[in-house]
Protein backbone atom coordinates (compact mmCIF):
# COMPACT_ATOMS: atom_id res chain seq x y z
CA UNK A 1 0.00 0.00 0.00
CA UNK A 2 1.66 3.26 -1.29
CA UNK A 3 1.14 6.87 -0.24
CA UNK A 4 -0.16 7.47 -3.05
CA UNK A 5 -2.97 4.71 -2.46
CA UNK A 6 -3.54 5.87 1.07
CA UNK A 7 -4.63 9.53 -0.18
CA UNK A 8 -6.47 7.90 -2.97
CA UNK A 9 -8.72 5.65 -0.95
CA UNK A 10 -9.00 8.39 1.52
CA UNK A 11 -10.06 11.02 -1.06
CA UNK A 12 -12.66 8.07 -2.36
CA UNK A 13 -14.35 7.74 1.55
CA UNK A 14 -14.14 11.97 1.77
CA UNK A 15 -16.22 12.05 -1.27
CA UNK A 16 -18.81 9.32 0.31
CA UNK A 17 -19.03 11.70 3.38
CA UNK A 18 -17.79 9.22 5.43
CA UNK A 19 -15.29 9.81 8.73
CA UNK A 20 -12.26 7.64 8.86
CA UNK A 21 -8.56 7.37 10.84
CA UNK A 22 -5.62 5.93 9.69
CA UNK A 23 -4.47 3.56 12.68
CA UNK A 24 -1.47 1.40 12.20
CA UNK A 25 2.04 1.74 10.53
CA UNK A 26 0.67 4.26 8.00
CA UNK A 27 -1.20 6.02 11.35
CA UNK A 28 2.44 6.38 12.88
CA UNK A 29 3.72 7.24 9.73
CA UNK A 30 1.16 10.22 9.38
CA UNK A 31 1.83 11.19 12.81
CA UNK A 32 5.41 11.45 12.22
CA UNK A 33 5.42 13.33 8.68
CA UNK A 34 7.18 10.67 6.24
CA UNK A 35 6.87 7.26 5.48
CA UNK A 36 9.44 4.98 7.35
CA UNK A 37 8.68 1.60 5.91
CA UNK A 38 6.85 -0.65 3.84
CA UNK A 39 3.06 -1.44 4.49
CA UNK A 40 1.53 -4.31 3.32
CA UNK A 41 -1.98 -2.65 4.40
CA UNK A 42 -4.02 0.09 5.38
CA UNK A 43 -5.65 -0.05 9.02
CA UNK A 44 -8.56 2.65 8.90
CA UNK A 45 -11.26 2.94 12.09
CA UNK A 46 -14.74 4.04 10.90
CA UNK A 47 -17.96 4.91 12.67
CA UNK A 48 -19.96 1.66 12.75
CA UNK A 49 -23.02 4.00 11.77
CA UNK A 50 -21.54 4.09 8.59
CA UNK A 51 -20.22 1.07 7.35
CA UNK A 52 -22.87 -0.07 4.34
CA UNK A 53 -21.68 3.49 2.59
CA UNK A 54 -17.88 2.87 3.52
CA UNK A 55 -18.19 -0.69 2.17
CA UNK A 56 -19.82 0.80 -0.79
CA UNK A 57 -17.61 3.01 -2.20
CA UNK A 58 -14.86 0.82 -1.75
CA UNK A 59 -16.72 -1.61 -3.34
CA UNK A 60 -16.62 1.02 -6.17
CA UNK A 61 -13.27 1.35 -6.10
CA UNK A 62 -13.35 -2.71 -6.56
CA UNK A 63 -12.61 -3.65 -2.87
CA UNK A 64 -13.88 -7.13 -1.78
CA UNK A 65 -14.49 -8.52 1.70
CA UNK A 66 -12.26 -10.53 2.24
CA UNK A 67 -12.12 -11.58 6.12
CA UNK A 68 -14.58 -11.14 8.57
CA UNK A 69 -14.03 -11.42 11.81
CA UNK A 70 -17.13 -9.03 12.83
CA UNK A 71 -17.63 -7.23 14.93
CA UNK A 72 -14.14 -6.53 15.69
CA UNK A 73 -12.61 -5.68 12.57
CA UNK A 74 -13.06 -7.22 8.76
CA UNK A 75 -10.55 -6.67 5.64
CA UNK A 76 -11.34 -5.30 2.03
CA UNK A 77 -8.91 -6.63 -0.67
CA UNK A 78 -8.56 -5.14 -4.35
CA UNK A 79 -7.26 -6.99 -7.16
CA UNK A 80 -4.05 -5.90 -6.83
CA UNK A 81 -4.05 -7.22 -3.69
CA UNK A 82 -4.08 -3.65 -1.90
CA UNK A 83 -5.93 -4.61 1.65
CA UNK A 84 -7.51 -2.07 3.93
CA UNK A 85 -8.07 -3.65 7.56
CA UNK A 86 -11.46 -1.57 8.93
CA UNK A 87 -12.23 -1.54 12.34
CA UNK A 88 -15.71 -0.56 13.46
CA UNK A 89 -16.04 2.08 16.48
CA UNK A 90 -19.61 3.27 18.28
CA UNK A 91 -19.20 6.65 19.51
CA UNK A 92 -20.92 8.59 22.41
CA UNK A 93 -22.05 11.70 22.59
CA UNK A 94 -19.04 13.18 24.26
CA UNK A 95 -16.78 12.14 21.59
CA UNK A 96 -15.26 8.78 23.23
CA UNK A 97 -15.57 5.51 20.99
CA UNK A 98 -15.21 2.04 21.56
CA UNK A 99 -14.51 -0.75 19.63
CA UNK A 100 -15.36 -5.14 20.18
CA UNK A 101 -12.65 -6.88 20.89
CA UNK A 102 -12.15 -10.59 21.30
CA UNK A 103 -12.84 -10.23 24.88
CA UNK A 104 -16.72 -8.65 25.33
CA UNK A 105 -15.68 -7.35 28.47
CA UNK A 106 -12.62 -5.49 27.65
CA UNK A 107 -13.56 -3.44 24.47
CA UNK A 108 -10.84 -0.90 23.07
CA UNK A 109 -11.22 2.22 24.25
CA UNK A 110 -10.65 5.26 21.69
CA UNK A 111 -10.85 8.47 24.09
CA UNK A 112 -12.08 11.71 22.23
CA UNK A 113 -8.52 13.08 22.01
CA UNK A 114 -6.88 10.58 20.43
CA UNK A 115 -8.52 11.58 16.74
CA UNK A 116 -6.15 13.43 15.40
CA UNK A 117 -4.51 14.66 12.38
CA UNK A 118 -1.15 14.13 10.48
CA UNK A 119 0.31 14.24 7.22
CA UNK A 120 1.18 12.10 4.50
CA UNK A 121 2.92 13.32 1.83
CA UNK A 122 2.38 16.83 2.97
CA UNK A 123 -1.75 16.07 3.24
CA UNK A 124 -3.62 16.24 6.64
CA UNK A 125 -4.81 13.49 7.29
CA UNK A 126 -7.09 12.26 10.06
CA UNK A 127 -5.47 9.22 11.96
CA UNK A 128 -4.76 7.83 15.93
CA UNK A 129 -2.49 9.73 18.35
CA UNK A 130 1.05 8.68 19.28
CA UNK A 131 -0.44 7.78 23.02
CA UNK A 132 -3.32 5.45 21.20
CA UNK A 133 -0.77 3.97 19.08
CA UNK A 134 1.28 2.92 21.84
CA UNK A 135 -1.78 1.52 23.55
CA UNK A 136 -2.59 -0.55 20.78
CA UNK A 137 0.96 -1.86 20.84
CA UNK A 138 1.24 -3.77 23.62
CA UNK A 139 -0.23 -7.17 25.39
CA UNK A 140 1.24 -9.19 22.28
CA UNK A 141 5.06 -10.04 21.27
CA UNK A 142 6.11 -7.39 18.80
CA UNK A 143 7.31 -8.01 15.45
CA UNK A 144 9.52 -5.99 13.58
CA UNK A 145 8.05 -3.53 12.39
CA UNK A 146 6.18 -3.16 15.60
CA UNK A 147 9.33 -2.11 17.48
CA UNK A 148 10.51 -0.48 14.01
CA UNK A 149 6.86 1.89 14.98
CA UNK A 150 7.82 2.27 18.24
CA UNK A 151 11.23 3.54 17.64
CA UNK A 152 9.80 6.35 15.67
CA UNK A 153 7.35 7.46 17.85
CA UNK A 154 9.96 7.73 20.87
CA UNK A 155 12.09 9.44 18.41
CA UNK A 156 9.38 12.10 17.22
CA UNK A 157 7.08 12.35 20.73
CA UNK A 158 9.64 11.45 22.90
CA UNK A 159 7.00 9.05 24.74
CA UNK A 160 7.55 5.98 26.93
CA UNK A 161 6.29 2.61 24.89
CA UNK A 162 6.30 -0.61 26.04
CA UNK A 163 9.35 -2.52 23.96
Amino acid sequence: MTAEDVLSVLALLRRAEVEVWIGGGWGIDALVGEQTRHHSDLDLMHRQNQEATVMAALAEASFKESLSWRPIRFVVTAPDGREIDLHPLVFADDGTAVQASPEPERPFIYPSSCFVTGTIKGTPVPCLSAEQQVYFHQGYEPRDRDRHDMTQLRRVFGITTHF
